[in-house]
């Protein structure tokens, strides 16, 4: 049983950082990829990064600001948050890949899904 568990999230301003934080138990951690996603109040679930062995992906609204690593030590995937943004504020997903060939900026791609860890930054 392959278990994701987020923690980091939290209420910031604008400009301000945070670390999000997945720890992964079960499985094979370092073969998988490792997603975040996110999902503001009405809105559907949006790809924010992603890390495929060492390779990253961001989406346009992120990039350069989020940057996602992994520590296959630790079976952990983080997401330092910088320059943080009110539109960047909803719940965050982490989610493990089993079968890292697919498109890794879509939900469906991906076999199992944290709880969510709310980030709420105020302006």
């Amino acid at each position: 049983q392959v278990q994701l568990v987020e923690s980091g999230g939290g209420l910031v301003q604008a400009g301000d950082s945070l670390r999000l934080s997945c720890a992964v138990s079960g499985g094979t951690f370092r073969a998988y990829d490792m997603g975040w996603f996110r999902q503001a109040p009405g809105k559907e679930r949006e790809f924010v990064a992603a890390i495929r062995f060492s390779d990253t992906y961001y989406s346009d609204s992120v990039k350069g600001r989020f940057t996602i690593f992994r520590d296959n030590a630790k079976n952990t995937v983080y997401l330092q948050m910088n320059s943080l943004k009110p539109e960047d504020t909803g719940v965050y997903y982490c989610a493990a890949d089993k079968f890292p060939v697919g498109n890794y900026g879509t939900p469906k791609a991906y076999d199992y899904w944290g709880q969510g860890t709310q980030v709420t930054v105020s302006s």
